[in-house]
């Protein structure tokens, strides 16, 4: 699904433009207490947490030569029971 479907299916008797703008509020809030918190639960839903990923050895694909894949951060998702049941 992509974002304008999402916003198709949300808008109900609102406008496209005022659920636009509700959407966007909502990942730039879940995205803020992601880097606050380093978590977001919505019940019935899931888990969003921050994982840190250590630096590892990895290899180039096109030339075969070692390389060290730098150290990072990545989201991950727990789904709620309730929701993975329904899959």
């Amino acid at each position: 699904m992509t974002k304008a479907e999402l916003i198709s299916a949300v808008s109900g008797d609102h406008t496209k433009k005022d659920v636009e703008v509700v959407v966007a509020t909502v990942f730039a809030t879940i995205k803020t207490a992601l880097k606050k918190d380093k978590t977001f639960s919505f019940p019935g839903f899931g888990t969003f947490k921050v994982k840190a990923r250590a630096a590892r050895k990895g290899r180039n694909p096109r030339t075969g030569k070692p390389i060290t894949i730098k150290a990072s951060k990545t989201v991950t998702f727990k789904p709620a029971p309730s929701f993975k049941g329904s899959l």
